[in-house]
């Protein structure tokens, strides 16, 4: 065990660049313009209203209010608490997954949670929740206890060759080091709200992303096997790290890098 720790240590320690580096190595000054420039023209904007579109044309919020079985005006606050458990589904899920709920009840086709009108869709159901705090409650019941719980073991759980877990770039005395010349953030802060600004458009992939993608994509630069959409455990991953940044406003979509 011991042996695995020291190799995992090197192993960040070669990835990381020194905490003391120069702030301006995490963005050149041309990738400054363009993210100050897209704050302003967020493409992602329009992808956010082509989901309105086919959100409304598959389900509307009337239906999907009805599905969840709370009041269409109180959408916004009780969007802001997913994941969550839901009595039709009988489990903890996802907004991407109450999407597919609402769809199969409706006797329409189910949307794949990867598909790019998935995508679309989710970006919009969460902006209904814009200006809202972010209010998940993982004591709300044993499910969402035993799903915050599951969500650390996950996070926390050395995976792959390199031994490497969520943990190795995301605990405290790891924020702020340079990873791939981008510094390492904290999950939980203001400044990064990490669930609340997901979906986001990432200025280098030119496409807007998920946060249960965003957390493959990570598992993928660390040579780690990537935990299926949808799959209890990373359901689980993003109750752990949504309760993180519980209170911070969500807005969707945000800009990242």
């Amino acid at each position: 065990m011991r042996s695995l720790s020291i190799t995992a240590a090197l192993v960040c320690l070669a990835l990381l660049n020194s905490a003391f580096a120069e702030e301006k190595l995490s963005m050149s000054d041309a990738d400054k313009a363009m993210y100050a420039e897209l704050l302003d023209n967020n493409p992602a904007e329009m992808e956010v209203s082509e989901g309105e579109q086919l959100f409304g044309a598959l389900i509307g919020t009337a239906g999907y209010a009805k599905m969840l079985g709370v009041k269409e005006k109180d959408l916004p606050k009780y969007i802001a608490g997913f994941p969550r458990y839901v009595e039709p589904a009988k489990k903890v899920v996802t907004l991407a997954q109450t999407i597919q709920m609402a769809a199969a009840a409706s006797e329409k086709p189910v949307p794949k949670l990867e598909s790019k009108e998935m995508v679309k869709m989710s970006a919009y159901v969460k902006s209904i929740a814009n200006g809202q705090k972010t209010n998940i409650d993982v004591k709300a019941n044993k499910h969402m206890a035993e799903m915050m719980k599951l969500g650390q073991e996950v996070f926390e759980e050395r995976r792959g060759g390199r031994g490497l877990s969520c943990n190795n770039c995301h605990s405290m005395d790891i924020v702020g080091q340079r990873l791939r010349m981008q510094p390492l953030p904290d999950l939980g802060a203001k400044e990064t709200a990490a669930a609340g600004t997901w979906p986001a458009y990432r200025m280098t992939q030119s496409q807007m992303v998920t946060l249960d993608k965003r957390m493959q994509q990570c598992m993928k630069n660390a040579l780690l096997a990537e935990i299926p959409l949808g799959s209890k455990e990373i359901v689980a991953l993003e109750v752990y790290v949504t309760n993180k940044t519980k209170g911070n406003a969500i807005s969707v979509p945000s800009v990242k890098r």
